[in-house]
Formats: C-alpha cells, structure tokens, sequence
C-alpha cells in the first residue's frame, strides 16, 4: 500500500516583481545584469513549482517525499505528485525494467533508458544509455552526458521530470529587481538587452575518437569533471557558462561601454589560459589514451541578451551574429592548425594601448555560413602564454 502526504500550498507567496524599464536595462553594469539573468532563473523555476502546487493540493505517491533541499525528480501530473529522491548513492538508471533505481511505467522508454551520475562535488548529470527514442533535457536531445541543472525537465518516452537540487531561493533580493508576468500556469522573462560583449567558446579536441576508446562510466566522469572545473574557472574570471553544448562550453563577458581597454580582452583570455591548464592535467587523474587539447574561438561584438525560451521552459542566452562567428572561428582552428582565433574586432581592442606586442598573426577564414572570407587573427597557445606573462609584467611595472 503507497503512503500519501499531501502538500500545503505555499503561504503569503507574492509573485510580483519589479522590471527595471529597457533604458535603465541597458545602462546597468554588466555584473548587475548577470546577476539579473541568474535571479531569473531561479525565479521562473520557483514560479514553475510553485505553480503546480497551488492549482490543487496534490497528493504524493513515494513514501520518502525530499524537503525541497534534497536532490530529487518530480514526477507532475494533473492531480499527484511523484517524488524520487536523488540520496544515498551516486547513481540511478531510469527505465521500463525492474531493476532500474527508477522504474517508469512507460511503453515508448527503454527497459534501460538513462542513468544520473552524482559527481564527488555534488554535480548531477544525466547519460542516455541508447535508448530507442532518445532523452531530452529542456526539449533538447542528450547526445553525451550533461550537466543538470536546477528546475531543468527531462522527458522519457512520453514522461516527464523535473529535476531539483537546490533550496527555493527566496523570491527577493537586493541585487536585482524583477518582473514575471502571471498567467495560468506559465511565466515569460521580460529581459531583452542588446550589449556589447566577449563570446568565448572553447571545444574539446579529438572527442569523437576518445568516446570509441573511453568506457562510458569513464566517459561520463571525465566530461562531467571538465565541465565543473571549467565552469568554476569561468566564474572566477566574472562571466557565466551560457551554453554547454556536447564537448564544449561558451561564455560571456559583457562590457560596461564602447571603450573597452587591453585588459578586458587580456581577463578573458587569462580564462582561455587558465582552462587550456586545466584540460591538459586531466591524463594525471584519469587513464587517458592522450592527454586533452581544446580550442577556442573568441569574438567580441554586439549581441541581444535575454530569454529565447517562453513558459516554464526559460533559456538565456546571448543572440546574434557575434555569438555565430565565436563558433565558426573556433571550428576554423582545426584546419588551420592554430588553437585559438579572435575576431578583428577582439583583436583591435586587444592591441589598443597594449604595452606588448601581440603574437597573433592576421589569416583570412571561410567560415561554414558566411558568404565572404572573414577576417581574423590566430595563434596558439604557446603565443597566448607568453602574450599574457608579459602583458601582466608589463602591467605590474606600469603600477
């Protein structure tokens, strides 16, 4: 016989917020505005629970239902609610079949459809063991194991799961003010900004040939570390990790104004350095047939800012041709036999009042989509290395 606990809707819970209007949106400081990306974020997805629960009280159907701050999966139907708790272990399969952690009784799921992965520091992510009809994170497929993130929904078959690991974040706070819209049942993010910006993207090299030489489990691990570390890497140089896409991650710096100076352009590529580091320890912690390589592709311009989902589906994400060519520079780097290529724009405000000369040489590009070769400036990390060591002596002279 199955326990029910039924769920008290929240109280005194105010869903209203305060947008700053477009003009002052886009003279905010850039880390103000990332912390008005995040915030929204956190909000949309406490308005998608919060949404589902006052529409009834609905019951719970697992006997351990998680307090909010417990890792779990939430199964929302019309009426109930299906808990699974991520505890008390490091790894879960979903499928059809009996022996899975999780068991789903749906015809269009594999007998063995998934698995979750908790990482050593508490990173969640989700691997698709080849299943028939495939596993979805937010509508997107899983190619290669992904991070999961907190409110993200998971489909199986014809199922689907919210994903939780975090506390319900209170809904004010005082670095950003906000406005959601109220409807039944869905919420829309009004924070639209064009600004100029720095598209880093960064790629693992070779990794369709390690994913035929590496087991899964290892796979698994190995990608899942890389994307912690690099994510912890882009944070301490003050951007976020807008986009992790297979093998690869993109981030954002956004520039107060026009007049950007060597440094900002010198930040993110200490953060190019500092990842390129990381990548290549990572044979000393696993078995690796070789070490690992990346390469990047940088591109400073102006791009749109804000939410491209709508719903209970947020994606934020920057927008534009700017964001493109940061890709196509960085897929340009492995028939040119460079690791990284900047933009000409990057690269001019790179050399603006630079006290060192800059080692990366001018080479015209074919970008995949664009109609005209494509000016830009590559190098490797040899150059980039001995770029910054000077660039950071010649600044410590200068103070």
């Amino acid at each position: 016989m199955k326990s029910v606990f039924p769920i008290s809707p929240p109280m005194d819970t105010d869903l209203t917020f305060n947008l700053p209007d477009q003009k002052i949106l886009e003279t905010l400081p850039s880390q103000q505005l990332v912390a008005i990306i995040l915030r929204q974020q956190q909000i949309i997805n406490q308005l998608r629970h919060t949404l589902s629960q006052i529409r009834g009280v609905p019951e719970v159907l697992h006997p351990e239902a998680p307090p909010p701050s417990e890792p779990h999966l939430a199964l929302v139907s019309e009426d109930t609610v299906c808990y699974f708790p991520l505890t008390g272990g490091n790894c879960w399969t979903i499928g059809r079949s009996e022996d899975n952690s999780i068991v789903l009784s749906d015809r269009w799921m594999s007998r063995n459809h998934a698995m979750i992965q908790r990482m050593g520091r508490g990173e969640f992510y989700l691997i698709d063991l080849g299943s028939r009809n495939g596993t979805f994170v937010n509508g997107r497929r899983v190619s290669i194991p992904i991070a999961l993130h907190n409110g993200d929904r998971i489909t199986f078959g014809q199922t689907e799961l919210d994903f939780f690991n975090e506390p319900f974040a209170p809904l004010f706070s005082e670095n950003a003010t906000l406005s959601l819209p109220q409807s039944e049942g869905s919420a829309t993010a009004l924070l639209h900004v064009r600004r100029l910006l720095t598209v880093l993207v960064v790629d693992i090299r070779d990794f369709t040939q390690l994913t035929r030489q590496l087991e899964e489990e290892l796979l698994s691990e190995l990608i899942g570390t890389w994307f912690h570390r690099a994510g912890e890497i882009i944070r301490q140089y003050g951007s976020w990790v807008d986009k992790y896409i297979g093998d690869a991650v993109m981030a954002v710096w956004i520039h107060e104004s026009e007049e950007i100076g060597y440094q900002e352009i010198c930040h993110t590529l200490s953060a190019l350095e500092d990842l390129r580091l990381m990548t290549g320890e990572l044979h000393q912690q696993y078995p690796l047939p070789w070490p690992l390589r990346i390469g990047s592709g940088l591109n400073t311009g102006y791009a749109m800012v804000g939410n491209t989902g709508s719903g209970d589906r947020p994606d934020y994400t920057a927008l534009g041709d700017t964001v493109n060519a940061a890709f196509r520079l960085e897929s340009a780097t492995k028939t040119i036999a460079a690791d990284l290529a900047m933009g000409a724009t990057t690269y001019h405000y790179l050399v603006h009042s630079c006290p060192t000369p800059v080692p990366f040489r001018p080479q015209v590009l074919n970008l995949k989509g664009y109609e005209a070769p494509v000016p830009a400036y590559v190098g490797t990390f040899d150059d980039l290395h001995s770029f910054l060591a000077q660039a950071l002596k010649s600044r410590d002279t200068l103070h």
